[in-house]
Order: structure tokens, then C-alpha cells, then sequence
């Protein structure tokens, strides 16, 4: 196997074997997937965002031109890139374009600052930074500058202004660091050849869910990111009549791959863009692009069952919603779903790390409404382990672990993490409490205790 990005696990050549026998890893980048759906479905609505309308054969352009841009403004294959764009259509381009360079996005949720994100820049060694240049009255560009400042990594700043809005740039174009700012508006270039790049090279970092002081980075591959994404579109049926509604952060594994963007696309889908998950904005989005698919957290889906009438709106097209994250209550809300909305839930677990389990669309009601499903791949292996590390019968609780082909072997950058949260042999340890039931599904729990 070709070696991954360093400061990353690959996995062992027999599993690798394994995974590309099987058909799960195919080899093909996630950019290189988007010129063949730009040539398969090129007339077809991509993204949506308000009245702003992409092809698919014009998000592609944009990505090429795009990525030329990044080459000329100086970003080179490997070198890491922190995006922290809200869902805009811009975030879809940009990550497609970083990744068409060679290098690699750093997805960073829109509402971290200073302290985090400077964190992240320090562990990456970010060269590069892509947000807006403010949003929500908070100035992202100043904070990049704050960053670059304290040196000695971040050396390119690209922000993306408000429609309509002035430029901060004032003529200024390197500070006193010796960091480049520019708009995100003016990069691009006219496109030249392709670059010839591995699948089994990390196209993103994701960052992990969960408390910490130091980041834990996650290294997605082109190989078994684009399995997830695929295999998670297959099992709800998505087609390219399928419409599906981007409520949750972009920048987080459950809205951009299971299936949510990616997987959408990748059928030829139209994705709706929308900046937050509550519901005026997404149930107005759903009426106006007849949306057939969304997911949320439980309790963005609570507040959307307890909206005043004012403000209800015609979700009839809604076929499937997928529910994430482990929350009391949740049994009440997925039964108050089905009641109110008439359309089908599925339940979801899933981790940056990889591990996603789902219920099926077959399943019966007791099952969507009690369990997390089974997990997405038949070749995801999963234990249910004490405190000494053994095994558990079925029926009772233990610590969840798992490893697959989308399930990833260590941390970016981070060994005493690694050490702590993989086995020897190459489990993920999630840290949830779950148990197996007669029929296969999974019940999770939450956190256990340490």
C-alpha cells in the first residue's frame, strides 16, 4: 500500500487486500467522482442555497477553476487547509477544489474560534485558512490574521464576503507576518492538466466528536470515504430524483457522507443548502425544492415537531429523515415523528472515526423505534467488550468497538490518542455503551463512564 499522509495508520495490506477484492475500494478520488457525475448529470441541479442554482456541470467548472486558482496563489498536494465555511454553496467548491490541488481540507465547524482553531493549525501545520470574513457578527479573517501572527504554519487566507458586501481588504493584500489574504471570489484560473493522485491518499480531516483539549483529527481517504458515502446512498435508495436537505453542519461526517452530500451527488441528486436547523428556514426549504430526504439530531427533530402553525409548511415530498445521536427521549421523539409527519425514520449512530450504523427502510416499526440499526458494511466487525476487554454476550452492555472499511486505524498527528482509543489490533474503541440484540441490531446507550 502507498504511504498515506504522514502522522497516519493505514491499514494493514490484508485488510486492504480484503477491502478492494470485495469492491468496497475502487480507486477513484472524490474530485475524479465529480467529473464523471458532471459528465453523467450535467444539467442536473447539484446544490441549492436560496436562489443561488449549481449544475452539476458548472460545479465542476467552478471546481476546476477553482483549484487553479489555490496552484496559483501557491498551495501544493499534502499541505493541509482549515475550512471553516458555513453551508454555503462555496464550502462544496472550495473542498472539491482543495482536493483537486492535492491538498488536504481540514473540516472546522463555523462556530469554533480562536482557541480551537488555532489548535488545529498548529497540528496540521495548516499552510492555509478558507472562512468567511465574518458571519454572525464574529470576524473570522481577523482571527485568521490573530493566527497567522503567532506563526509559524498559516501563510494564506481566503474569506468569503457576504453577497453585496465590501471588500476587508483595503488594498491589503500581505500583512506585516507576511501572510496573503485573499477573496475567495477572486481565485481561480483557467484550468490546467488533471493531477495523477492516489485514492489511498487522505482526501480530509475530520475533526472527532467528543471532549478534548488537543484535537483529534480523523483522516479520511478517497477509498473509504467514497465506499461510505455509496454504500450508505444504496441502502435508502437514493436516486437522482432524490432532493436532499443539508440541515446540519456540512463540516460534520453525518451531513456531508451517510449519505447526506456526498452521497446525494453521487446519484445525481439535488443537494439544498441550508445555514441552520431550525425550522422556519428548512420546512420552508422543504415546501419550495420538494426536499425527499434530510437528517438531523434529536433535538433540532423535537424542535421541528413543536413548531407553531404560522409556520408549518407542506413537507409531503419528506419520504425519509434520518435521526443521529444518542439523547433521552429519543423513542418519543422518533413516535411523535411518525405520527405527525407521516413520513419514514431511520435511526442513526455513526463517528467521524467511521463506524455507521443504520436501521433499514424494511425494518419494523419496534425495531426503527428502539434500535441504531446494523452497521452499514458486511465487512464492519464489531465487538461489545467488558472493562477488561472481553467480550460480552449478546443482550448485554458493553463498550462498542469496531473496524471496516470506512472505519479508520488512528488519529492524524496524535499516537498517545491513538494508543488509547484503538486496539493492538485495530478496533476503533468508541467509548459507547451498546448491546446486541436476538435479531443483529444495536442499541446504544451513551458515553461509558471512564
Amino acid at each position: 500500500m502507498r504511504s498515506m499522509l504522514d502522522g497516519c495508520a493505514p491499514w494493514p495490506e490484508e485488510f486492504a487486500d480484503r477491502y478492494w477484492a470485495a469492491g468496497h475500494w475502487r480507486g477513484y478520488t472524490l474530485d475524479n467522482l465529480l467529473r464523471g457525475w458532471a459528465l453523467e448529470y450535467g444539467p442536473r441541479t447539484a446544490l441549492v442555497q436560496d436562489g443561488t442554482r449549481l449544475t452539476y456541470a458548472n460545479l465542476n467548472r467552478r471546481v476546476d477553476r477553482m483549484a487553479a486558482g489555490f496552484r496559483l496563489r501557491g498551495l501544493r498536494p499534502r499541505q493541509r487547509v482549515v475550512v471553516q465555511l458555513p453551508n454555503v454553496p462555496e464550502f462544496v467548491v472550495t473542498v472539491f477544489a482543495l482536493m483537486r490541488v492535492g491538498a488536504v481540507p481540514v473540516f472546522c465547524p463555523v462556530s469554533h474560534r480562536a482557541p480551537e482553531v488555532s489548535r488545529i493549525v498548529r497540528v496540521t501545520e495548516a499552510v492555509g485558512y478558507v472562512g468567511p470574513s465574518t458571519y454572525r457578527g464574529f470576524d473570522h479573517r481577523a482571527m485568521a490574521a490573530d493566527i497567522a501572527a503567532q506563526g509559524p504554519f498559516l501563510r494564506r487566507v481566503f474569506t468569503l464576503d457576504a453577497p453585496g458586501g465590501p471588500s476587508p481588504y483595503g488594498g491589503l493584500a500581505t500583512d506585516v507576518s507576511g501572510c496573503h489574504y485573499f477573496p475567495l471570489s477572486s481565485v481561480e484560473a483557467p484550468p490546467g492538466p488533471p493531477l495523477a493522485q492516489s485514492a489511498d491518499q487522505v482526501a480530509f480531516l475530520l475533526l472527532s466528536g467528543g471532549t478534548s483539549e488537543a484535537p483529534r483529527l480523523v483522516p479520511r481517504t478517497h477509498n473509504d470515504y467514497a465506499y461510505q458515502a455509496r454504500a450508505a446512498a444504496a441502502l435508502v435508495s437514493l436516486t437522482e430524483d432524490d432532493v436532499y436537505l443539508a440541515a446540519l453542519p456540512a463540516a460534520e461526517n453525518f451531513a456531508f457522507g451517510c449519505p447526506g452530500i456526498l452521497g446525494t451527488l453521487s446519484v445525481g441528486g439535488t443537494v439544498v443548502l441550508v445555514e441552520d436547523p431550525e425550522p422556519a428556514a428548512c420546512l420552508a426549504a422543504i415546501e419550495r425544492e420538494r426536499v425527499t430526504l434530510t437528517s438531523l439530531e434529536p433535538e433540532a427533530a423535537r424542535s421541528w415537531l413543536d413548531v407553531p402553525p404560522a409556520i408549518r409548511a407542506d413537507v409531503s415530498s419528506l419520504r425519509l429523515v434520518q435521526i443521529g445521536g444518542v439523547t433521552p427521549g429519543r423513542r418519543e421523539t422518533a413516535e411523535r415523528w411518525g405520527a405527525t409527519w407521516g413520513c419514514r425514520l431511520q435511526q442513526v449512530f455513526g463517528v467521524a472515526e467511521g463506524l455507521l450504523t443504520l436501521t433499514r427502510p424494511a425494518d419494523p416499526d419496534e425495531t426503527v423505534l428502539t434500535t441504531q440499526g446494523r452497521p452499514l458494511s458486511p465487512d464492519d466487525e464489531i465487538r461489545i467488550v467488558d472493562a477488561d476487554g472481553k467480550d460480552v454476550p449478546d443482550g448485554e452492555y458493553g463498550e462498542l468497538l469496531a473496524r471496516g472499511p470506512y472505519t479508520v486505524r488512528g488519529y492524524y498527528r496524535a499516537p498517545d490518542h491513538t494508543a488509547r482509543s484503538f486496539t493492538a489490533d485495530g478496533y476503533f474503541r468508541t467509548g459507547d455503551l451498546a448491546r446486541r440484540t436476538p435479531d443483529g441490531n444495536l442499541v446504544v446507550t451513551g458515553r461509558r463512564s471512564r
